[in-house]
């Protein structure tokens, strides 16, 4: 989406292509768009695209880019060299805007099927760990203010009351938490809505937040995500003991 400045920026802020060129200047990229501004990349972006350019865009305010009907009802074929759909694919041939397949491709199955690749929970690894966005903060670009920060008051980690009575944990204790990837300390929130053996930190607090400034995604995975990248959702083992 296109979103133009209507202000100046207050302070030290500054656009992302300003960070992003600087960045490159200092790594030693030439690249033309280093010396570009905001709106020039656009205008590029745009035309390199067959968008059109910046000035239609304003003076139109949208682009079509919608795929005309028999496309994308695939009515002419699928993406594949014979058209098809392919139920069994090939993730050596199939297309993709990368290096290819990714990660341990070879485990998926070879029809759609359910896949094995979840941590499940083992004696040394009782809980399974979920890393949800805190309500305030949705990801990290509101983790520092003022406002989300007061609302979510620090890193905790939910436990079932249960789960805790068993373990020796009160609410309020600082507890450790760890797997084979490491091991972070943050206090320990009771909740009963949570399921038993699962345990909740709601984040993402930045690292320095937590007691050792080691943050919760030092627990997670951090493995090429099968079969051509992407997006990944974390599903983790852990352990947990009071500290």
């Amino acid at each position: 989406m296109f979103g133009p400045k209507l202000i100046e920026g207050p302070g030290e802020t500054r656009e992302n292509i300003f960070v992003v060129n600087e960045l490159m200047k200092r790594l030693g990229v030439d690249h033309p768009g280093n010396t570009m501004s905001a709106r020039d990349h656009i205008d590029w972006m745009l035309k390199a695209s067959g968008f059109g350019d910046l000035e239609m865009l304003e003076r139109e305010r949208w682009i079509d880019v919608q795929p005309d009907f028999e496309t994308l009802h695939f009515l002419n074929g699928f993406g594949h060299a014979d058209g098809k759909y392919h139920f069994r694919p090939d993730w050596t041939a199939t297309p993709a805007d990368n290096n290819g397949a990714m990660g341990p491709w070879t485990t998926l199955p070879s029809l759609p099927d359910y896949w094995e690749a979840i941590e499940t929970a083992d004696e040394a690894h009782p809980f399974r760990l979920v890393t949800a966005p805190a309500r305030s903060f949705l990801n990290s670009t509101f983790n520092a203010t003022p406002g989300s920060v007061k609302k979510e008051g620090r890193p905790e980690v939910m436990v079932h009351p249960d789960d805790a009575a068993g373990l020796g944990i009160a609410a309020g204790d600082l507890v450790a938490m760890g797997n084979k990837r490491g091991e972070v300390r943050l206090h320990v929130r009771t909740f009963d809505g949570v399921k038993r053996g699962v345990v909740i930190s709601e984040g993402i607090w930045a690292n320095v937040t937590f007691v050792d400034g080691k943050g919760i995604n030092t627990l997670t995975g951090a493995d090429p995500v099968v079969p051509y990248g992407g997006a990944a959702f974390h599903d983790n083992r852990v352990w947990l003991r009071k500290a």
